[in-house]
């Protein structure tokens, strides 16, 4: 048998029951009740309307709101009822009083005679353990309050098991179905009020007045619960109302702000859900079953919906504010939707081409650069620009309405020889233009191009007359998103235009169609460039700076290097500038920054004198969220290394004070900061004392003439400012030994150059430190110092102020 099959036995055995349990004991204690009207109808009232309220104030044991058991308290009743009638009674009072008020409610009979019998089946165990632990001795307060408890358990208990046997698993977000702290607080609270009511009934309420008899405190006890019942339904009835009013606020501005259709209908859903408090909701072709509420709500004309959110049977019936809440969220959904609707079709009519049905120039770029701004790295893209030749001629010997069936037919086979991604558009009279999407490969973009060709070749009847269609068609390829994406189109159309020049330069006008692909330069350079660093594929070449003290080399600068195989060496400035244009700087400059670190602490491996490498970045990119905390991280990964950050003076002429705080907090954490190229042509001696410095590296277009004495003077100051502002001096571009004697002799203690090795990668550097140690100068067997030949196209541009 099924599970709703297994359900529906269930619920109707269970139905009849619990029927004739509660038939039994409401006629049992109306007999009792009878047998001394005197001094028991007071109390049997007062227990009913108690009871009632005690029903309605239930409280909340899950982890999740109306996805998890609730339990109502009409157990606290039953010690004031003790004393003034017989424990059958009792248990029929405590039934009548749930089945009346939840038939005023919920108007569900069924309902109303669950929770009656599941409450007198927690009476009857209520009783049992008060009877058991009894004669075994307990006090009457620990052993009410005990039996209390283990009513809320039972109860709780067959709750839990019926919700999970009858209802279907609701989504709790992986929380747990009772929350442990509710039910222990509930416990205590229930043990609490009961040994207070046992009390009180024991010894009379603390109450003005002596003489109370049994019937008085009784009924004084129960009115104090039902009217502390009675607030909490208030309290709760307004906090509703609230949850309600911000329901339908937050959800109707959501729904205004809502564009599809489809994403509407969730929205409405998850709006109602917000406002209502319900187990579940959705959209439903039929109305609400018994329960549950539905309104009626219609997105698309002649197909009508009911929104229908539904509760676990225990857990409140709806109200009549719901429904109405329901129906405003429902209003203004089918307003937002209408309103869509009408948006939609008014830009659909202002992005068509009336003529052809296609997109026109506007709805073309639009999507051209949504395409482009929302396709993945790996993703490429083409533009097919494309003429209709031979058209005007068509115009004045056939008549218009001839040459706008053609354009007609022309955009219809466009259209079927495209795929179900691509874009056709129609941007001129007649000029259509394709967009091609999800492509690998030039080559892909081209097979695709021909067919195209092919397709828009066959003769066309239009009348009498017959058209054979001639097409011009440009391509542009792109590998990589594009900054830029006008230019794609530009190439497109040139590529396209240098197509019909052709054609009438060998008279050919009309006839085959003939296409041309564009040398769009992000085809190879960019798509290159973005590879190379989306696939880590960049080298780097390390060249010594020395100590002239002591001869020996203390750092290395990284610099960057890229061999294409195709496109060859690429040059530092280039693949910089290239690496912002595609958004990919600060990765490119990360991966410089860990190669770096990393070889240097290999480097450290073979000679302990290593301690620094140095890194090329702009200002700029210090900020924590670029750089900054990247730098941190890094340098924190290897302690015996000192990270060096290499700032050219061109980007640090404009850095912020803000900047500038970040250079002192790197510099706090042991980062060092150096002012690269200083002497260039964009120097200024602001810049000394604007920029939190560690090191200053002197441009070689300042010693490139030592025998000029103004030079010397100049580096001797710079030394000066160097000992009084505590930074130390780098100078580059040291060719030969004489300019490393002449430096030495001004007091200059580092320098860096050709003279003491040129730019090598990671193999040669750690062969070299292994045969020659630190020294900073590598003699020959003739004792004459060796000068590699450095490559031209791997130089590094000076000033770039980027990982070079």
């Amino acid at each position: 048998m099924s599970r709703s099959g297994v359900s529906g036995v269930l619920q109707r055995v269970s139905f009849g029951v619990l029927t004739a349990v509660a038939l039994a004991f409401i006629t049992g204690a109306v007999v009792a009740v009878l047998a001394d009207p005197s001094t028991r109808i007071a109390a049997a009232v007062s227990g009913i309307l108690c009871v009632a309220a005690l029903e309605l104030a239930w409280i909340r044991v899950g982890s999740v709101r109306h996805r998890t058991p609730v339990v109502s308290l009409p157990i606290l009743a039953v010690p004031a009822l003790v004393p003034v009638l017989p424990g059958q009674a009792i248990i029929g009072v405590v039934m009548f009083g749930i089945l009346v008020v939840l038939l005023m409610k919920s108007r569900r009979i069924k309902l109303a005679v669950y929770s009656s019998g599941l409450a007198g089946v927690g009476c009857m165990v209520y009783f049992l353990i008060d009877w058991l632990l009894g004669q075994f001795g307990a006090a009457a307060l620990p052993a009410a309050a005990v039996a209390s408890a283990g009513y809320v358990l039972f109860v709780l208990a067959l709750e839990v098991l019926r919700m999970h046997l009858l209802n279907t698993p609701a989504d709790r977000g992986g929380r747990l179905f009772v929350s442990p702290l509710r039910l222990a607080a509930l416990l205590g609270t229930v043990a609490a009020l009961t040994m207070f009511s046992v009390h009180w009934v024991s010894v009379g309420l603390p109450t003005p007045g002596e003489g109370r008899t049994s019937i008085q405190t009784a009924v004084g006890t129960l009115l104090g619960s039902f009217t502390v019942a009675t607030i909490v339904i208030v309290v709760r009835s307004a906090w509703n109302m609230r949850r309600r009013l911000n329901g339908i606020v937050v959800g109707s501005s959501i729904l205004s702000h809502t564009r599809s259709v489809d994403s509407l209908a969730d929205a409405l859903c998850q709006a109602a859900a917000a406002a209502v408090g319900v187990q579940s909701i959705a959209l439903q072709p039929g109305p609400a079953e018994a329960g549950a509420i539905g309104v009626p709500v219609t997105f698309t004309p002649g197909e009508p919906q009911f929104l229908v959110a539904r509760r676990d049977a225990m857990d409140g019936a709806f109200s009549g504010v719901d429904r109405h809440t329901l129906q405003a969220l429902a209003a203004t959904a089918e307003l937002a939707g209408k309103a869509r609707q009408n948006v939609a079709g008014l830009t659909a009519k202002a992005n068509t081409d009336p003529l052809t049905g296609l997109p026109n120039y506007g709805a073309f770029q639009e999507a051209l650069n949504t395409i482009n701004s929302t396709r993945s790295d790996t993703e490429a893209i083409a533009v097919l620009f494309m003429d209709l030749d031979g058209f005007k001629r068509l115009n004045d010997t056939c008549g218009h309405q001839v040459g706008d069936e053609v354009l007609r037919v022309l955009g219809q086979r466009l259209r079927q020889a495209v795929r179900p991604h691509d874009v056709v558009a129609r941007v001129g009279g007649d000029e259509f233009v394709i967009i091609l999407t999800r492509l690998a490969t030039l080559d892909e973009a081209t097979a695709i191009a021909q067919t195209i060709r092919r397709a828009s070749a066959a003769p066309l009847v239009v009348g009498t007359d017959t058209f054979t269609p001639s097409l011009s068609i440009g391509v542009a390829f792109s590998a990589v998103i594009e900054t830029d994406i006008a230019s794609l189109v530009r190439d497109a159309d040139h590529s396209m235009l240098m197509v019909k020049k052709r054609r009438r330069r060998r008279g050919n006008t009309d006839g085959v169609a003939s296409m041309n692909v564009s040398g769009h330069r992000s085809s190879r350079f960019d798509a290159t460039v973005a590879r190379a660093i989306d696939e880590n594929q960049l080298q780097l070449a390390y060249q010594p700076i020395v100590s002239l003290v002591t001869g020996r080399i203390w750092a290395f600068e990284a610099l960057l290097r890229y061999v294409d195989p195709e496109l060859g060496a690429i040059s530092p400035p280039s693949l910089v500038e290239k690496a912002k244009s595609l958004g990919r700087f600060d990765k490119l400059t990360r991966q410089v920054a860990e190669k770096a670190m990393a070889a240097a602490a290999e480097f450290r491996l073979v000679e302990p004198g290593i301690i620094c490498i140095t890194v090329n970045v702009e200002a700029g990119q210090l900020a924590p969220e670029r750089l900054g905390t990247f730098a941190e991280n890094l340098n924190s990964r290897y302690p015996e290394i000192l990270l060096c950050l290499e700032l050219n003076e061109r980007s640090a002429a404009r850095v912020s004070a803000q900047i500038r705080e970040q250079a002192d907090r790197l510099r706090e954490v042991g980062i060092l900061i150096a002012l690269d190229d200083y002497g260039s042509e964009d120097s200024s001696v602001d810049s000394l004392v604007r920029v939190p410095m560690d090191i200053l590296k002197i441009d070689r277009s300042l010693v490139d003439d030592l025998a000029d004495v103004r030079q010397r003077e100049v580096l001797t100051a710079l030394q000066s400012f160097g000992d009084k502002l505590e930074y130390s001096m780098i100078v580059e571009g040291v060719e030969n030994e004489h300019m490393a004697v002449q430096l030495t002799q001004l007091g200059i203690r580092s320098a860096q150059g050709f003279h003491f090795g040129v730019p090598q990668g990671f193999t040669e550097t750690v062969d070299r430190l292994d045969e020659f140690g630190a020294e900073a100068v590598l003699p020959s067997h003739s004792g004459a110092v060796v000068h590699p030949e450095p490559q031209p196209a791997a130089q590094a541009a000076p000033g770039s102020g980027a990982p070079s």
